[in-house]
């Protein structure tokens, strides 16, 4: 089953794909690697989930939060690529989360969004990641999720 059918499958609601709010693109292929630039947790009513983790949000919260971020890059990958079946793997993810000093999770939150990248892609949405707690997001948001990807024709 390709990936396009699982989100079908999963009854996955994607946001309409972010356009940039800077001097950037939301992604840029060279050969057969997609850049996906930062993502923020997008709803599909077009605002964000906001707050900081361990304070205004807790670990559920978070993981909701990241997993928002997931469907956002989602979308971006579908207006890219035309179709999700195009994506090969997940290659790499840096993510970051807006968090407290004393905050200590930051796995645990991402694994909001790692969690349906593997729904979505199988093994193949599984890859080499990075979660990093930061004192601040723009806008405040809870997690922003940059990732690579391989995709094929």
């Amino acid at each position: 089953m390709g990936a396009d059918a699982r989100i079908e499958e999963l009854k996955l609601e994607l946001p309409k794909a972010p356009k940039p709010v800077a001097t950037y693109v939301t992604a840029n292929r060279h050969g057969d690697l997609l850049y996906v630039s930062g993502h923020g947790p997008l709803k599909p009513d077009g605002s964000m989930y906001t707050g900081k983790l361990g304070a205004e949000l807790d670990l559920e919260a978070g993981k909701v939060a990241a997993r928002q971020v997931g469907l956002a890059i989602l979308a971006t990958l579908r207006a890219h690529l035309g179709t999700l079946d195009k994506v090969e793997r997940l290659i790499k993810t840096l993510a970051l989360v807006n968090c407290t000093s004393e905050f200590a999770q930051q796995p645990q939150v991402i694994n909001g969004y790692s969690d349906l990248m593997r729904d979505v892609f199988g093994d193949a949405g599984v890859g080499a990641r990075s979660a990093l707690g930061t004192n601040s997001l723009p806008g405040n948001i809870a997690v922003e999720i940059e990732a690579i990807f391989q995709v094929k024709d």
